[in-house]
């Protein structure tokens, strides 16, 4: 017999929903400093920019520094995310699609989806992410040519 998914408790569920929504503030802000706290200094993630990256610096300068700038509007849908917990309630896997504007060379403005699978841990002020993999919907060009500042490093 398969056993029914894990969902997850709603305080934990609530939590991370609010991880989601804070994150995506610094992503919209381009503000690599506010970032930093949600995620373990060792993360390993892989995405549509790079395959493997392992570390916060090398997450930021080769996953965030290639889409951040360059695409706006990012948020994840939280009405459509998933939420799943470990029974010790000390993991849980956040299933999230994204919405983002991203820019064609001559400037004009696209519709970027994507989705997101995040592993994350308790620590911090809350939840720290351990694992990123942050996709493309199939058809959505890679490339973004828009040229926002980074806020803060």
């Amino acid at each position: 017999m398969t056993p029914d998914l894990p969902e997850a408790p709603a305080p934990i569920r609530d939590a991370i929903l609010d991880w989601l929504s804070r994150f995506s503030t610094t992503v919209r802000e381009v503000d690599y400093r506010a970032a930093y706290p949600f995620w373990h200094p060792r993360i390993i993630a892989f995405g549509t920019v790079k395959a493997l990256v392992e570390g916060l610096e090398p997450f930021r300068d080769r996953q965030w520094a290639s889409v951040w700038p360059k695409t706006s509007d990012f948020t994840f849908r939280l009405d459509a995310t998933r939420i799943l917990a470990s029974p010790d309630g000390k993991m849980a896997v956040a299933i999230s699609p994204f919405t983002s504007t991203g820019y064609a060379p001559d400037g004009s403005p696209f519709d970027r989806p994507g989705r997101t699978t995040l592993i994350l841990i308790p620590g911090g002020e809350g939840w720290l992410a351990v694992h990123s993999h942050m996709s493309l919907m199939r058809g959505v060009p890679a490339e973004s040519h828009g040229a926002r500042p980074v806020k803060a490093q």
